[in-house]
C-alpha cells in the first residue's frame, strides 16, 4: 500500500486512504506544483491472484476514458505502470455514492431521482453514441457519486465495453446481480444500449423505494406497493426500463430522457383527462359529419396555434432581454423550447443574447441550460435545423471557454461543445477553423502547468499551445458583431501569456516574439474602444474596464521588456540568442 505523506512519481502527495475496494486502494493526492487534488486508484500485484488479467482490463478501461468528455464522467490524467503494483490518475470526485446516501438516509425524493436519472441518461446517451458505442452494463447506486452541487458523477467503467455489431453474445457476463439486466448472464444474445436502460431503471428503482434488487424479495415490485404517494408515472417508466425482453424496453435514452421530463404526462389522472378530452372531440367530429377535414382543419390550427404561440414566447423573451430581466427571459425562452425543440430560435437567443451579452456565465446557468438541452431536444435540433445546431454548438462552447465562471471547469466542458461544432458545414470557414483550434486545446490544456498530454498518451508541447494561441490571434474577429466574444478572446491570450511566459521562453519563444504578439493584442483592443467611441456601442463601466485592460497591458508589456533587458545580462543563453539575432538583422 502507498505511505500516507509519500511522493508518488516525484509529483503526488499521498494524503490520505478515501475508499478500498476487493483488489484496489483509492487514496487523495495533492499535485503541489499545480495546487490541485487527485484520486489515486492502486492495484497491487500481491493483493490479486490474477494481477495480469486484473491489469489488463484496467488499461482497457483507462485507454476507454481518455477518450471521453462529459460534465458527469471523470477523466483520467496519469497511468503509472510500476513493479508489483499499476496507479491511475484522475479527477478526484468529492461527494459520496448514492449507495451510502440509500444507508444513511433510505429512500430518496422521487424529484431527486428523476433529476439523477436526466443526469445519467444524459451520460449514457453520450457513450451510445460514441463512433464504436459504449456500453456501461454496471449502473448501481455505488457507481455513481454525489457531489455537493446535487450533480452526480458516474464512475468506474471496469465492466464497460464497446459494442460490436458483428457479435452474436458477449464473451463474459459481467454486472451486478439485482441490477443487471437478463442478457448480461447469457442466452439473450449481446448486450446493447438497452442493458443500461435496465440498470438504470433498477438504480431508480432502488433509490425511490429503499429496496435493494439484490436483496431478498429478489424482484422489483410496482413502486407504488411500496409507497403509494410516488408517482404512477415515474412507476411506468421504471417498469418498462427493465422489463426482461429488450424490445420491451426503451429503444433509447432519448426515448427515457423524452419520458423522464414528462413523467407527469403519465400519471392516471393525466391519461383519464386526455382520453376524456379525445371522446370529446371525436365525438363532435362525428356529429358534424367532418372527421376527416375536422381532424386536419383542427391539426392546421392546432399548427398554427403552436408556431404563433412559440413567436410569442420569443418576443416576450427579447423583450425581457431589453429591459435586462433576464429570470423572465430565460422563463420564456425555456417556454419556446419545450413546445418547439426542433426550432433553433430560441436556443440561439438565449445563448448569445443572455449568456453570452450577460458577460458572466454561472454554474447554477449552466445547470438550468443542461436540463433545457437534453439529449433528446439536441437530437431533434440537429435532424431538424442543422445550421442552427451546430451554431449553437459553437456558440456554447464559446460560452463555456471564454464567460464561465469557473475558467478550468469551463473549459473542460467546452471540449464536448466544439467536438460537436468543428465538423459543422453550416459554419464559416473561421468558425469551423476556431472550433477545431479550441477543441484541440480544451483536449490537453488541463495539464498546463505540468506535463502536457493528449489524452494522456502524446505529449503536447508549449510551442504547440503558443502555435494555437497565434491561431486564434491572427484570425481577427469582427469586432462590430462579436465584440463581447473579441475582448474575451483578446483578454484571455493576455492572460496565457502571463501566466506561461517562463514556460513559453523555456521552449524557444523569446520574449520578443511574446511581446510583440501582445502589442498586436493591444491594437485589436485599442481599435474596439475606436469603435466604441464612435458608435456608443459599449456602456461607460465597458469602457473603463476596457481603458484598466489596456492599462494593464501597457504594463506588462513594459515589464516583460524589463525582463528581457535583466535576462541579456544574467542569462548567457538569452544574451547569445539577442547577439545572434543582432548579427541576422544586419
Amino acid at each position: 500500500m502507498l505511505e500516507i505523506g509519500s511522493i508518488v512519481d516525484g509529483k503526488y502527495k499521498i494524503l490520505n486512504k478515501i475508499g478500498q475496494g476487493g483488489m484496489s486502494v483509492v487514496y487523495l493526492a495533492m499535485n503541489e506544483r499545480a495546487n490541485k487534488q487527485w484520486a489515486i486508484k492502486e492495484v497491487r500485484k500481491d493483493g490479486v491472484s490474477n494481477f495480469e488479467v486484473v491489469k489488463q482490463g484496467l488499461i482497457a478501461e483507462t485507454d476507454m476514458l481518455k477518450k471521453l468528455n462529459h460534465p458527469h464522467l471523470p477523466s483520467i490524467i496519469d497511468v503509472i505502470d510500476g513493479e508489483g503494483t499499476f496507479l491511475i490518475v484522475m479527477d478526484y470526485i468529492e461527494g459520496k455514492s448514492l449507495s451510502s446516501v440509500l444507508k444513511h438516509q433510505g429512500a430518496q425524493s422521487q424529484e431527486d431521482v428523476i433529476e439523477w436519472a436526466k443526469q445519467l441518461c444524459d451520460v449514457l446517451g453520450y457513450l451510445h453514441s460514441r463512433e464504436k458505442p459504449i456500453v456501461y452494463r454496471d449502473m448501481k447506486p455505488s457507481n455513481v457519486m454525489l457531489k455537493p452541487d446535487g450533480n452526480v458523477t458516474l464512475i468506474d467503467f471496469g465492466t464497460a465495453r464497446e459494442f460490436k455489431s458483428a457479435s452474436v453474445a458477449d464473451t463474459t457476463c459481467l454486472g451486478t446481480q439485482g441490477y443487471a439486466a437478463p442478457e448480461q448472464f447469457g442466452g439473450m444474445g449481446q448486450t446493447d444500449g438497452r442493458t443500461d436502460i435496465y440498470c438504470l431503471g433498477a438504480t431508480m428503482y432502488h433509490l425511490v423505494t429503499g429496496h435493494n434488487p439484490a436483496e431478498p424479495p429478489y424482484e422489483m415490485y410496482p413502486i407504488r406497493q411500496w409507497n403509494p404517494r410516488l408517482s404512477s408515472g415515474l412507476e411506468e417508466i421504471i417498469t418498462k426500463c427493465t422489463q426482461r425482453n429488450p424490445a420491451d424496453r426503451y429503444q433509447s435514452c432519448a426515448e427515457l430522457m423524452y419520458a423522464l421530463e414528462h413523467y407527469k404526462d403519465l400519471e392516471s389522472e393525466a391519461k383519464k383527462e386526455y382520453q376524456k378530452k379525445w371522446r370529446m372531440f371525436l365525438g363532435s367530429a362525428i356529429m358534424c359529419g367532418v372527421c376527416l377535414i375536422g381532424t386536419v382543419g383542427f391539426k392546421f390550427a392546432s399548427n398554427n396555434k403552436k408556431d404563433s404561440t412559440y413567436d410569442s414566447y420569443i418576443e416576450q423573451a427579447q423583450d425581457a432581454t431589453n429591459g435586462k430581466n433576464f429570470s423572465v427571459a430565460w422563463d420564456n425562452y425555456e417556454k419556446a423550447i419545450e413546445l418547439s425543440p426542433d426550432r433553433g430560435e430560441a436556443y440561439l437567443e438565449l445563448v448569445n443574447d443572455v449568456i453570452l451579452e450577460d458577460n458572466v456565465f454561472e454554474a447554477d446557468e449552466s445547470n438550468r441550460l443542461k436540463q433545457i438541452l437534453t439529449t433528446s431536444h439536441k437530437n431533434s435540433l440537429k435532424s431538424s435545423d442543422s445550421e442552427s445546431y451546430y451554431k449553437l454548438m459553437y456558440n456554447l462552447g464559446n460560452a463555456y471557454y471564454y464567460l464561465y465562471s469557473s475558467p478550468e471547469i469551463g473549459r473542460a466542458a467546452a471540449g464536448e461543445y466544439y467536438s460537436n461544432a468543428k465538423d459543422g458545414k453550416t459554419l464559416t470557414d473561421k468558425e469551423r477553423k476556431r472550433a477545431q483550434t479550441l477543441y484541440g486545446i480544451c483536449r490537453y490544456s488541463g495539464g498546463l502547468g505540468e506535463d502536457i498530454r493528449l489524452d494522456g498518451e502524446t505529449q503536447v508541447s508549449f510551442n504547440q499551445f503558443w502555435d494555437d494561441l497565434n491561431q486564434l490571434i491572427d484570425d481577427e474577429y469582427d469586432a462590430t458583431s462579436d465584440r463581447t466574444l473579441a475582448v474575451k478572446v483578446y483578454e484571455t491570450f493576455y492572460q496565457y501569456v502571463e501566466m506561461y511566459k517562463s514556460n513559453f521562453y523555456a521552449n524557444g519563444i523569446s520574449y520578443d516574439e511574446m511581446v510583440s504578439k501582445l502589442t498586436v493584442v493591444r491594437g485589436y483592443l485599442e481599435n474596439i474602444k475606436k469603435l466604441e467611441e464612435s458608435t456608443k456601442m459599449l456602456n461607460s463601466s465597458t469602457s473603463a474596464d476596457l481603458d484598466r485592460d489596456l492599462e494593464n497591458l501597457k504594463n506588462n508589456i513594459k515589464q516583460m521588456q524589463k525582463e528581457i533587458d535583466k535576462s541579456s545580462v544574467s542569462n548567457p543563453a538569452e544574451q547569445t540568442y539577442q547577439e545572434d539575432n543582432q548579427r541576422n538583422k544586419k
